[in-house]
């Protein structure tokens, strides 16, 4: 039976919003610890924790899931200097999303973590180098930031970059057969952005193209490098 495009082209004309709910989240041996430790809240080792790891491994999934348990309110790091801290701290809960140390404000963050252990608040800092080796110009911050947990959420193994990817084509109505899937492994970037950018230029290039997508297709968008 020929494959319908006319049927899927509104589906993609309408986008695909990557979902953060806890049903999908594809756990594997790469984020099993983080999702231990996720599920452990309120019984935390330290009320602030940091969750690290390199882009695209999961970390704001991770987060999402943490703040619907939790109902913490999620703040850009960025924004950190930008908005009252006993506001973003009024649920007893906070996701700092993306801090690192080039757009680090010092004496944003070492208020609002002062307040958060006044106020018993957990924070979840999300970033993708652990904070204890940033240099930073006040000390006692970086006294602060050297005693926070660090847990590290690994890019994926290859069962689970294999999982995920079948994940995706389900979410865009696409089978991917076992030696398309074997075949991406090998070629594209280990990590959840790698796959979510993977199936979409696959399958934009079959609608572009009027043509199923099949390891074929994905010879001729993920050549290797040339040396």
């Amino acid at each position: 039976m020929a494959q319908s495009f006319g049927a899927r082209q509104l589906a993609f004309s309408l986008g695909h919003d990557e979902s953060f709910a806890r049903d999908d989240f594809i756990a594997g041996a790469a984020n099993a610890a983080v999702l231990t430790l996720i599920d452990r809240w309120p019984d935390w080792p330290d009320r602030v924790i940091a969750l690290v790891g390199p882009e695209g491994c999961g970390k704001s999934h991770i987060a999402s899931i943490w703040a619907e348990d939790s109902g913490a309110r999620t703040l850009s790091a960025p924004l950190l200097d930008k908005v009252d801290p006993v506001a973003a701290l009024s649920t007893g809960a906070l996701v700092l999303d993306g801090l690192s140390p080039e757009t680090l404000e010092e004496r944003a963050l070492f208020h609002l973590l002062n307040l958060a252990r006044e106020a018993k608040a957990s924070v979840l800092i999300t970033a993708r180098s652990g904070p204890a080796g940033w240099p930073l110009k006040i000390r006692d911050l970086t006294s602060r930031l050297r005693a926070v947990p660090v847990v590290t959420l690994d890019s994926p193994d290859e069962k689970l970059l294999r999982t995920v990817i079948v994940k995706l084509a389900a979410d865009r109505q696409l089978v991917f057969d076992g030696a398309l899937v074997s075949f991406l492994v090998t070629r594209i970037e280990r990590s959840f952005a790698g796959a979510r950018d993977a199936v979409s230029r696959l399958d934009h290039e079959a609608m572009r193209q009027k043509r199923p997508v099949t390891r074929a297709l994905a010879a001729e968008l993920f050549r290797p490098a040339a040396h």
